[in-house]
């Protein structure tokens, strides 16, 4: 600890030359990644007295983050070998996943930290530790065949536009991961939606490296839940998923949303942690289920409008919506009753885009994207009606 302190001074001490500005801004982000703050609050008087620190509560998202990366480099192998119609262990088709999603984690930590190092550098301060969380979410809430070139694009993109512009960690007003994906969604709608893209596509060299061979035939699908319901109604979806498929998550999707026991686990651990709101969570759960209720009410039978509002959690992406991205600290209702709203309308933007939507049946991306721009005015009018309550309420004595 003496070293890093003595090496520590010695860097601020040789001016603010670009060179050492770089040196500084490295080693800060290597120090303070080890090691608690040193900084401690004294006994006396009302002050946070914990070493929760920014990066240790994204380390404690990223860990819960790890059930959901695990089974989905199984989950990857295990679509893929069922496409070519070829048996394989399941370490085979867990390793054939982790080789497929390893390239994916790297460029998306290579482009987004170097561009969070350019601007520390550039503006004299630490490395900001918000892309710990994002770097891990971006490939987890993309398809697996999507292209290396395709990631490093859409997290520049979210890292400069969605984050930087605003002024870094803490200022930006839209979900980091989510803008990366709404740009993928826009610009590249071929590799986020139809069938093609939730079963990735022959890997020769990964088959080389585990010692196979076989190739994904012309005849095959890699349709999800949520598209054979927009298609054909529930019937369709068990006609081809049985509930334990869907609730285990042995089914086409994003990398880290299909298996439900590991997101739930991860929320778990979040709201133990008091890192992420139970409120936001419980309450979007209460608006997803409402709307779903609604459209049971109205729907005829075989159409999407009639699936049991109760599957709707089971298709899809929102448990792992619910968990990681609502609650993110930044971009949500800070208040407390806000936090109710915020997490209620977003359960019934994101039913209203999933089941009306004609183009794409998913919606916690818009759902969450959408509410992100209203948090703000959700805050402001709960704090001013607790204003108003009050001045009522000091008006009535004043005058008794």
């Amino acid at each position: 600890m003496g070293y890093f302190d003595n090496l520590s001074r010695s860097l601020d001490e040789r001016g603010k030359s670009i060179k050492n500005k770089y040196a500084h801004t490295v080693f800060d982000g290597f120090f303070t990644f080890l090691f608690a703050p040193k900084e401690i609050t004294g006994n006396t008087g009302t002050h946070i007295k914990d070493g929760m620190d920014l990066k240790r509560t994204m380390v404690h998202v990223v860990l819960a983050m790890q059930l959901c990366l695990l089974f989905g480099c199984f989950n990857i192998g295990h679509q893929h070998f069922l496409a070519i119609g070829q048996e394989a262990g399941m370490f085979t088709k867990f390793f054939f996943g982790l080789f497929q999603l390893l390239p994916m984690i790297a460029v998306a930590h290579i482009v987004g930290l170097g561009i969070e190092f350019i601007f520390a550098a550039k503006k004299g301060h630490a490395i900001e530790e918000g892309f710990l969380v994002t770097g891990m979410l971006i490939p987890l809430i993309m398809p697996p065949d999507l292209p290396l070139w395709m990631c490093a694009l859409a997290t520049a993109f979210s890292v400069i536009i969605a984050k930087e512009a605003f002024g870094g960690t803490g200022m930006n007003i839209l979900n980091i991961a989510l803008t990366a994906r709404v740009f993928v969604f826009f610009a590249y709608p071929n590799w986020i939606s139809g069938e093609e893209c939730w079963v990735t596509q022959d890997q020769n060299f990964i088959h080389a490296i585990l010692g196979m061979g076989g190739t994904v035939p012309d005849a095959w699908t890699g349709a999800t839940p949520l598209g054979l319901a927009a298609s054909g109604g529930w019937e369709a979806v068990v006609g081809k998923y049985s509930f334990s498929d869907m609730f285990w998550g042995l089914i086409p999707g994003s990398v880290g949303e299909t298996s439900k026991p590991a997101v739930i686990l991860g929320a778990l651990f979040l709201i133990f942690t008091r890192v992420a709101s139970w409120r936001i969570m419980l309450s979007m759960v209460a608006g997803a289920a409402v709307t779903g209720l609604i459209f049971n009410a109205f729907g005829a039978a075989g159409s999407f409008l009639a699936v049991p509002w109760y599957q709707h959690f089971m298709m899809g992406s929102f448990f792992f919506a619910m968990a990681f991205m609502a609650t993110d600290p930044v971009t949500a209702s800070q208040t407390q009753t806000g936090k109710y709203l915020y997490g209620f309308f977003i359960g019934v933007v994101g039913m209203i885009v999933r089941v009306l939507n004609p183009a794409y049946p998913e919606g916690w991306m818009m759902a969450i994207l959408f509410m992100n721009v209203f948090a703000p005015l959700i805050d402001h009018y709960v704090i001013q009606a607790n204003i108003n309550r009050r001045a009522a309420r000091a008006a009535k004595l004043a005058s008794a």
